[in-house]
């Protein structure tokens, strides 16, 4: 069971948002490829292998596009954003493998994850290595500011991991403690993915700092929406079976609201599924049930729906054109997707 999902205008205008983008800066998304290829190169045949096996395995490239679209948008004119769009997906893929080591995910993306094939020691090394690879990159960049804002970053993003390993389990957790973590799980990551843009176009910080305010709001519906599908969402659609998260105890907006609202039966059966992980056949259906009678779900998609406004407004300070459109549309992909 989970709920209906309608794969479509909605779906199809969310998806021709991505394709929109993405086609606006394929060359330069080519030359970001072409760079990650290269700087997975190692003496250790396990390193490329274990790597291309993540990183071929259907990611949008979203947060690459992030920071080659800001560029352009700025006005930025040479290719020193290809390297440090590189440098971020590095990142990005260093913690989708740590995160598999963390969570015990079988699966990412539909297929089998990495430390379910190399083990978890493989996933951690070669996270450790993609990290290295992205300081390389920017390193050579040779932007103090990019420096800081990238390895920022990384840290806050260590940090938000550690923030969800103190609320695991936890259905008591409050929105605001949620918000904390994947602001700087997720969302983070987005932002400075938006802001280098402006920094390597050398804008006014009053246009850095609204990039990083559309990157972070951006990431932050993303996240929202994430948790909802996770609850409504076909593998075949996703690459996710229904409940993963429900499965493993992760406290998500849904169920954070679906908790506070409920009465004692439906908190006491939050204890024992998510706090103890005693859960039995039929369970999953009556989470689903509880989150559809308190409207958590339609709630978290509509507390999406606010950080997606915030992040278009944000773009209101820059002219209009191609990548600035691009960027508003995309919003759309982030909230619409798959529904």
């Amino acid at each position: 069971m989970g709920v209906v999902v309608n794969l479509g205008a909605a779906d199809r205008k969310a998806h021709a948002a991505l394709e929109r983008i993405t086609a606006l800066v394929r060359e330069d998304l080519e030359a970001v490829n072409q760079v990650i290829l290269t700087n997975l190169q190692s003496r250790a045949p396990l390193i490329p292998q274990l790597a291309q096996h993540l990183i071929a395995s259907g990611g949008k490239r979203l947060r690459p596009v992030l920071t080659l679209t800001s560029a352009r948008m700025c006005g930025y004119k040479g290719m020193r954003h290809v390297g440090l769009a590189a440098s971020v997906e590095f990142i990005h893929t260093a913690t989708l493998l740590h995160d598999d080591v963390v969570d015990e995910s079988a699966l990412r993306r539909g297929e089998a994850s990495a430390n379910a094939l190399w083990g978890n020691e493989s996933s951690v090394l070669v996270g450790d290595f993609l990290f290295a690879r992205a300081f390389r990159l920017m390193v050579a960049d040779g932007s103090l500011k990019v420096l800081s804002i990238l390895s920022d970053s990384a840290s806050i993003i260590a940090e938000g991991e550690v923030m969800q390993l103190s609320t695991a389990n936890e259905p008591e957790t409050s929105e605001a403690n949620y918000l904390d973590v994947v602001q700087a799980k997720t969302a983070n990551l987005f932002a400075a993915a938006c802001e280098i843009g402006a920094v390597l176009a050398e804008r006014p910080q009053v246009e850095e700092e609204a990039l990083r305010s559309y990157g972070l709001n951006l990431g932050t519906a993303f996240q929202l929406v994430d948790d909802v599908l996770d609850y409504s969402a076909q593998q075949a659609t996703l690459g996710k079976t229904i409940g993963d998260d429900f499965r493993e105890g992760k406290i998500t907006l849904p169920i954070v609201l679906a908790f506070r609202r409920g009465n004692e039966d439906e908190r006491a059966f939050w204890c024992r599924t998510v706090e103890n992980l005693d859960q039995k056949e039929g369970d999953l259906e009556r989470a689903i049930e509880i989150m559809t009678a308190r409207e958590a779900l339609a709630d978290s998609i509509e507390r999406a729906r606010h950080y997606g406004s915030v992040a278009r407004d944000a773009l209101g300070i820059f002219p209009d054109g191609p990548e600035k459109a691009a960027l508003a549309d995309l919003v759309d992909f982030c909230i619409d997707r798959a529904y």
